[in-house]
């Protein structure tokens, strides 16, 4: 009986956290991870890497990030340079959790070397692909050390300058497992004016035993001083996962300017769990082009 309620234990564990959601930043967990239509930078390495053109700017960042449910400690440090003719990123992530099992020391890390390269098809439209490695061990029991490589690939649809559709797939083709699962995704970003994004967007499984989805939408309001070289961009969304039953409330703000920009963002649960996660990240500016919307991103 033991035996069983602890698989029981470890197998909701699981769902805490994967490669799906280990990589995301403040500003996508903001906004209920709703920025697949206007992804750019590092938010563009989790969500879509076909954004990248979205913007032309040369970003160096690095976030922190804790997950109380599992203990989870989330790093992930990334450059980004879209000023060039194919935009590209290489990034690194690490993912240590500490899930508590009948006070049992249980340990799961992973980590994560990637990079990510766009190709702009047109003014309007490009497409996008991620070749990441992955090292992931554990002594959980029924669970298994991993490693290997996994792609994704994505694109990108700008219909006019204010409105945006993005689509991708995770983990194509490769090795596949729980913490790395093959998925899809897509989403419409829209600004409607110039201080104001809007944002929707799911996410499915696509492995046996689970199609869940997650389904999230938000909103960010940029503030910027009279010279419009400093901006305080302030986030509010919520997100339902299909598959934990659970639904989250979101928020987030930051301090941005033209050589540097900090982000801060968390969720907790309002229904179904007791989840809460909050992250932090910082960016430093190269040479940026069209700086007055990469600045508001």
């Amino acid at each position: 009986m033991g035996s069983l309620l602890a698989m029981s234990l470890l197998g909701s564990a699981y769902a805490e956290g994967d490669s799906l959601v280990d990589s995301l930043g403040p500003r996508e967990i903001a906004v209920g991870e709703a920025m697949r239509g206007g992804a750019t930078g590092a938010t563009s390495i989790g969500l879509n890497p076909a954004g990248l053109p979205l913007n032309q700017e040369l970003v160096f960042e690095g976030g922190y990030g804790y997950r109380a449910t599992d203990q989870a400690n989330l790093v992930g440090v990334s450059a980004c340079d879209s000023t060039n003719v194919l935009p590209g990123c290489f990034y690194y992530d690490y993912a240590g959790s500490n899930p508590d099992l009948a006070n049992i020391s249980l340990k799961r890390s992973t980590h994560v070397f990637g990079t990510s390269v766009a190709y702009p098809i047109s003014q309007g439209f490009s497409f996008g692909t991620s070749a990441k490695y992955f090292d992931h061990s554990t002594n959980v029991m029924g669970e298994s050390d991993q490693s290997g490589f996994t792609f994704d690939a994505g694109m990108n649809y700008r219909i006019a300058s204010t409105i945006s559709f993005g689509a991708a797939g995770y983990n194509l083709v490769g090795t596949t497992s729980h913490e790395f699962p093959r998925a899809a995704g897509g989403g419409v970003y829209a600004r409607p004016a110039s201080m104001l994004a809007l944002s929707f967007d799911a996410r499915w499984k696509l492995i046996d035993g689970d199609h869940s989805a997650r389904y999230g939408g938000g909103a960010e309001i940029f503030f910027r001083n009279d010279d419009g070289q400093v901006g305080i961009p302030l986030r509010a969304g919520i997100l339902h996962d299909s598959g934990l039953g659970q639904t989250y409330l979101s928020g987030g703000l930051g301090l941005a300017g033209m050589k540097y920009s900090l982000d801060v963002g968390g969720r907790f649960a309002i229904d179904g769990g007791t989840d809460k996660m909050i992250i932090a990240s910082l960016r430093f500016y190269g040479p940026r082009l069209g700086a007055g919307q990469s600045a508001a991103e």
